[in-house]
């Protein structure tokens, strides 16, 4: 960081649900956070000055304004819109970012847009090839993360290797693991079970055992069974588990509360079972991890869904926050560094 405060540049203008919403979750974070931090809020001038006037924010010295008169759409073309749109909300925010003014930049908007522009303007690390998207995933007794989910489809196996290294550092800093063991995604936990980016990647993983906590092949069916801290995969499959899983999600609540609504029994037992509902909730919990960093650039670039209400947009500031204050760039450097030393000094 350029000084001991960090700065999270938000992109206000790129979310399903309007720039208000991401004012209210900035709102939320800095009521709640007392600490020293900077959010800059990056947009259309007008706009961003009536919504601050309309919620009481104009005297809030932890929260500055960065003028941005274009905003990149949902639906249009990723390098296209980054070349087209140098004004936008987006490029703007991931420049303060590039010039040390701030540390991260958070967004809700077009994810292409977000994770071409972030790798353009601020290049990967040294001995990181590509960026890795990562995600918290609730697990049936811990939570763990699952990376890439969606930034690079069609990695080499090194990178997946990579992949562990910068889930290993998020999952110390999002999840408080110590020492994160890493499990590779396959269609089987035996030798040989895989494609062959799985089975060239495998073989990486087990020849340096000793520097990377390797736990081993990980199936689909024990995700969540807490075996492993942090499920690594390249981007297609990883997208796929993930809408995956919240396709299947939404799914079980909507047949859940139409079999409820059937019987007047039935929604008595709902009363009954309201403490357990209220638990299940406790052990998802969506809001507090609900930013996605993408992993290995030469600054933070955080991703939120397109649709996140304000209690989300404070908990991907917070995650955002948290990385920056656990320095948690400076010690992928250093591991990467050090696996990349231990393997050429391995080959000499």
């Amino acid at each position: 960081m350029a000084t001991d405060i960090p700065s999270v540049a938000v992109d206000v203008m790129g979310s399903d649900l309007g720039p208000e919403e991401l004012v209210l979750g900035v709102k939320k974070v800095l009521a709640e956070d007392k600490s020293a931090f900077e959010i800059i809020a990056v947009g259309n001038e007008e706009i961003l000055i009536k919504l601050l006037v309309r919620h009481n924010l104009m005297r809030e010295s932890r929260l500055k304004v960065y003028p941005a008169s274009q905003v990149i759409e949902m639906s249009e073309k990723p390098i296209q819109a980054i070349k087209s749109k140098r004004d936008s909300s987006m490029m703007r925010a991931i420049e303060l970012v590039k010039l040390g003014t701030a540390d991260a930049v958070l967004s809700c908007g077009n994810t292409g847009a977000l994770m071409a522009g972030g790798t353009i303007k601020l290049r990967t690390m040294e001995g990181i090839e590509r960026p890795a998207l990562g995600s918290v995933i609730p697990g049936k007794h811990k939570n763990f993360v699952m990376i890439d989910v969606g930034a690079s489809p069609d990695p080499k196996p090194e990178s997946l290797v990579d992949n562990g290294i910068l889930g290993a550092n998020y999952a110390k800093v999002a999840l408080g693991i110590k020492k994160p063991r890493i499990g590779l995604l396959s269609n089987g936990t035996e030798d040989g079970k895989g494609n062959m980016l799985v089975q060239t990647a495998h073989k990486i993983f087990k020849s340096h055992s000793d520097i990377i906590n390797y736990g081993g092949l990980i199936e689909g069916f024990n995700l969540f069974d807490g075996d492993v801290d942090v499920v690594v995969t390249d981007g297609f499959t990883g997208n796929v588990v993930l809408k995956s899983l919240e396709g299947s999600v939404r799914f079980v609540k909507e047949i859940l509360k139409e079999e409820i609504k059937r019987t007047w029994l039935r929604k008595l037992g709902i009363l009954l079972a309201f403490g357990a509902f209220r638990d299940l909730k406790r052990r998802l919990p969506v809001d507090k991890f609900s930013g996605a960093p993408l992993l290995g650039l030469n600054g933070l670039v955080v991703k939120a869904h397109g649709s996140s209400n304000r209690k989300q947009i404070s908990g991907a500031l917070e995650i955002a926050l948290r990385c920056l204050r656990e320095r948690m760039n400076e010690r992928i450097r250093g591991d990467v560094a050090s696996f990349k030393a231990k393997v050429q000094e391995s080959q000499d």
